[in-house]
């Protein structure tokens, strides 16, 4: 678990947010490693300009991407991690929350999941 706002330089001229981003960035990261799932939200329900909090990154995400014709690592370097969470139905979205207590994140691994070893998925 942590907290405070990620910074996120701008190359490209996808859209996305700071929380998508550093989701995006995680999943490019994990390679498809099994067993790690994570949320990344801010807290006032706007994640840059766009209607989401945040989103989730499910122990499948990588392989739900690859199967959907999703090239992870040219989104992140067009900074386009909203469409990924959008394709996937991953985006997390509250709506306004008029409050704001700063951005959140959390990862969950489950041991007991062989993630030594990167899943992956078939083409």
């Amino acid at each position: 678990i942590s907290g405070g706002e990620t910074t996120v330089t701008v190359r490209g001229g996808g859209r996305g947010g700071r929380n998508a981003e550093f989701l995006l960035s995680l999943a490019v990261a994990l390679d498809g490693h099994a067993g790690i799932a994570a949320i990344a939200a801010d807290t006032d329900g706007i994640d840059g300009s766009m209607d989401n909090a945040g989103a989730f990154l499910l122990p499948d995400s990588v392989e739900r991407a690859v199967q959907a014709g999703l090239n992870l690592p040219v989104n992140l370097t067009n900074n386009d991690a909203y469409s990924v969470f959008a394709r996937l139905g991953d985006l997390l979205i509250t709506g306004p929350t008029r409050t704001n207590v700063n951005d959140f994140r959390a990862i969950l691994i489950d041991e007991s999941a062989d993630s030594s070893e990167p899943r992956r998925p078939s083409r």
